[in-house]
């Protein structure tokens, strides 16, 4: 658990059952995902810059994935 906690500690932040903490944490990591989305879009065409990008976006986006996974078990106290 402490791995976790170091890699994502923003979902240990919602505390179990308290709505306005997960939305808030919930739209942060919505958003995150977004941006990269967009910047996967924008620079995707170009041969070696957009390969780049698109390996550091996806990473953001596992992380993004990962945190919001997370964010569910601590709302739902499922995390200790």
């Amino acid at each position: 658990m402490d791995f976790l906690k170091t890699f994502w500690p923003t979902p240990f932040i919602i505390k179990e059952k308290d709505t306005t903490s997960f939305i808030v944490q919930l739209l942060i990591l919505i958003i995150v995902c977004s941006v990269a989305g967009i910047v996967i879009g924008a620079f995707g065409g170009i041969p070696v810059i957009g390969l780049i990008v698109k390996i550091v976006c996806g990473l953001i986006d596992l992380y993004g994935f990962i945190g919001i996974v997370l964010c569910i078990l601590q709302f739902l106290g499922l995390l200790k």
